[in-house]
């Protein structure tokens, strides 16, 4: 009964949708106009992505560490490694550049070699004077020797920061306004006003200007995200169309799937805008998996009404039929597809969480799409002409399937020894995959700002910052000499550290108070002692000027300092390593009923976010496991079979997990993707080649030989065309400059590619050697949903 009801509403779907063509069309129409006004609300990330949730303790403490000092990702550095700089026409032209910034209401701050200020002693007054090193502008190359002789050798307090006393690689800070570091004002002055400037000066006076800092980076970053979208989408409908006109034959067949994935595209910008989420990296990669996943869909439905239509020659007949015997299976496939994707909902990374909203509602929206616009456009156009039916004899297909059958028939001691043995080196392969928490290892490596990156670190020891935050626990704690001293001994362990960069703290100012208390004598750059502390402090309090100094590293009331140091891009593992000598280092010197210390900075909220996610690929490979489990229990009950069927799909993702150990691919947020992506694409195949093989057992009175070779036949070939389809479309992603992107289309490609071999020569297999066991009539006699209904029950169905 439930079959026939079933049967009767994809029949009454069908009459549904010729009777009412041009009202669906209109509708469709409409729809996309709808989604088309909603473009304007989709907004472009301006930051990195926070992987975690908003209320996890890494987030909390980064959050209070903002609270106390504010943005800390607010830095742009200009630097240049050129002895010609040290000349009065080029050096004064640095100087002015920098300045040119101060005037923007976007810039807090400019920092440059003019900037720079000694702290002279005033006995007079008993206070510190601010003395510029560069009163106006320099005049004379003797000036510029002296420069160079007071910075690089008499005050180590700007060494490393400004400057690099050892290369003497000159840099310029600008500090952006921290309200508007993380909105569209910061790329439009930074696209605008700041690059055009740089540009300039470099044409000006030859020399090479590098350029980094988070502010730089996000915005260049987000800009080639923004730039790839068109180049994908462009290459995705290409690639695939290209394919699908090679497999039909037929421009219009291929016009048609241009058609239907082209209004997918425009419905997941809609749904992207409508639902106010940000463009990142990862939903960038939606509008075009959309057409990838699209192209099959009309795969299917296009390739059933021409075997149709050769059938029996009756164009109504044959649309009525798509719908009613591919409609259910196509909605099915797309249903584990989406629900692939949508286990992403169900983790507590925000960024995961949109990335799964939009993808499974887009697919499920495709689905659609390909339901209603084919067999009404078919409705209008004329029979399909012989050279558009002849892929239907392609020999190649013809004879890789006979090859599969033979596999199957005659070697499937074989297969399984081949699978074992893939099984085994996957699982070695696995225990070598790395995790990866790099801020900018997916970043384009080809591009001027990636090399300027790699510049920095070479020259500063890192742009990654990381920030130590001292809680004194009362007023003016930071100033004691002890909180001091014991900042001090935590610094020298951070010197010791090749991968971050030298400290910059209070400590760093109190000892450049003593060095101008004793008269700019670069041998007293320490701290002092109690007595000297006194006297010190008593001239650091007349100089007003000194709190502008102070407020970088102090807090208004004392309590609160900071230490800020740049880490290289260093794999996780590393960073651990790091982070725990220093948590230890930090514990010895902080007695807990003294001071309360917190280890922050966007680096190690990445690196945490990065581990965070792993655990989450678990839970949603997981999930993705169990609901794709339910959806074959609910079609077939039966156990048996929900193990044979979940047997070829994962393989070929332990396979996958082996290759990335081998070849060095770690385990990151873009990679992450790849596993539920490919299993809910892959099991498409597998609830095809089970349908097919159900209709095929009552067919041939449970004969289930004859019923897996019949099936096999039947469904290799559209297998054998989604897969490709589906190898080269996510191949598209490869052209990609980021490097995740990269690795998540070549992964998927290969996983889909290892999918389909195994779901046609081990599934069949199984089937085959588990005959006794799965032959179970009652169970797979009555299904809960008949996905592909038989001829038969089509016939019956009319005629009650």
């Amino acid at each position: 009964m439930f079959k026939l009801l079933t049967t009767g509403f994809w029949e009454a779907i069908a009459r549904l949708i010729l009777r009412n063509k041009i009202f669906i069309l209109i509708a469709i129409i409409l729809t996309t106009v709808f989604f088309s006004l909603q473009w304007k609300h989709m907004r472009f990330t301006f930051t990195e992505a926070n992987l975690l949730p908003d209320d996890h303790e890494v987030n909390l403490i980064y959050n209070d560490f903002l609270d106390v000092f504010g943005e800390e990702g607010n830095l742009i550095v200009l630097g240049v490694k050129d002895s010609s700089l040290f000349s009065v026409k080029q050096l004064n032209a640095w100087n002015k550049l920098s300045d040119s910034f101060k005037g923007y209401d976007e810039v807090e701050t400019v920092l440059s070699i003019k900037d720079l200020q000694k702290l002279v002693k005033n006995t007079k007054e008993e206070q510190f004077d601010l003395v510029p090193f560069i009163k106006d502008s320099i005049s004379s190359i003797e000036e510029i020797e002296r420069l160079q002789n007071e910075l690089f050798k008499q005050y180590p307090f700007y060494d490393n920061f400004l400057f690099n006393a050892e290369t003497k690689t000159i840099r310029t800070a600008i500090y952006m306004e921290k309200d508007i570091v993380n909105t569209s004002a910061r790329k439009d002055f930074i696209l605008d006003d700041f690059l055009p400037k740089v540009e300039k000066f470099e044409a000006e006076t030859g020399l090479d200007v590098r350029i980094s800092g988070m502010p730089y980076i996000r915005t260049l970053n987000a800009t080639s995200i923004v730039d790839e979208i068109p180049i994908f989408i462009g290459a995705a409908l290409f690639v695939t169309s290209l394919i699908f006109f090679l497999f039909f034959r037929s421009f219009r067949a291929t016009f048609i799937s241009l058609i239907v994935v082209c209004f997918g595209v425009m419905w997941t910008f809609g749904i992207i805008g409508l639902l106010g989420y940000e463009i990142t990296v990862l939903t960038a990669l939606i509008p075009p998996l959309i057409i990838v996943i699209g192209i099959p869909n009309c795969v299917f439905l296009i390739n059933k009404y021409q075997q149709e239509v050769k059938s029996h020659g009756n164009k109504v007949k044959s649309l009525q039929r798509v719908i009613t015997k591919v409609g259910n299976a196509t909605l099915m496939t797309n249903v584990t597809t989406a629900s692939g994707f949508a286990t992403f909902i169900l983790t507590e990374s925000k960024l995961l969480k949109e990335f799964g909203i939009v993808a499974s509602l887009s697919i499920l929206a495709i689905f659609m799409l390909c339901l209603l616009i084919i067999p009404i456009l078919y409705t209008f156009l004329p029979y399909p002409k012989e050279r558009h039916l002849e892929h239907l004899n392609k020999r190649w297909i013809g004879a890789f399937v006979d090859w599969m059958e033979r596999m199957v028939k005659h070697r499937k001691i074989t297969i399984y020894i081949t699978a074992l043995i893939l099984i085994v080196g996957s699982i070695i392969g696995i225990h070598q995959i790395k995790i990866s928490g790099s801020l900018i290892e997916d970043m384009p490596q080809d591009t001027d700002f990636f090399n300027d990156i790699r510049f920095f670190e070479s020259e500063f020891n890192g742009i990654m910052p990381l920030e130590i935050m001292i809680d004194t626990k009362r007023k003016k704690g930071v100033m004691k000499l002890a909180t001091l001293k014991r900042m001090e001994e935590l610094e020298e362990l951070i010197n010791d550290i090749p991968e971050l960069s030298r400290p910059i703290s209070v400590v760093s100012l109190v000892k450049y108070s003593k060095q101008a208390y004793y008269n700019g004598n670069p041998k007293y750059y320490q701290l002092p002692s109690s007595q000297e502390n006194t006297f010190i402090l008593s001239y650091a309090k007349n100089s007003t000027s000194n709190v502008d100094m102070l407020s970088n590293f102090v807090d208004s009331t004392g309590q609160y300092a900071r230490i800020t140091t740049f880490m290289k891009d260093i794999g996780t593992d590393k960073m651990e390593r790091i982070q725990e000598d220093l948590q230890t280092e930090i514990n010895k010197l902080f007695p807990e009923e003294r001071y309360e210390v917190i280890m922050t900075g966007k680096a190690l909220v990445f690196q945490k976010g990065t581990k965070y996610l792993v655990k989450n690929l678990i839970i949603s490979l997981t999930l993705a496991i169990v609901l794709i489990a339910l959806f074959m229990a609910y079609l077939f009950r039966s156990f048996r079979m929900i193990v044979v069927s979940l047997i070829p799909n994962l393989l070929p993702l332990l396979v996958t997990a082996g290759l990335m150990g081998y070849v060095g691919v770690p385990i990151k947020p873009s990679t992450i993707l790849v596993f539920s992506i490919a299993f809910g694409i892959s099991v498409d195949d597998t609830i095809h080649f089970l349908a097919k093989y159900r209709q095929e057992l009552q067919a041939n009175h449970w004969k289930i030989r004859k019923s897996v070779y019949a099936a096999l036949r039947e469904t290799g070939v559209s297998m054998i065309y989604t897969s490709i389809v589906l190898f080269f479309g996510f191949s598209v992603f490869t052209i990609s400059s980021f490097g995740g992107t990269v690795a998540l289309g070549a992964l998927v490609s290969i996983t889909l590619l290892f999918a389909m071999l195994s779901n046609l020569l081990l599934l069949p297999s199984l089937l085959l050697s588990l005959e006794r066991n799965i032959a179970n009539k009652e169970v797979l006699r009555e299904p809960s949903i008949n996905i592909i209904p038989s001829e038969d029950e089509t016939e019956d169905h009319k005629e009650n």
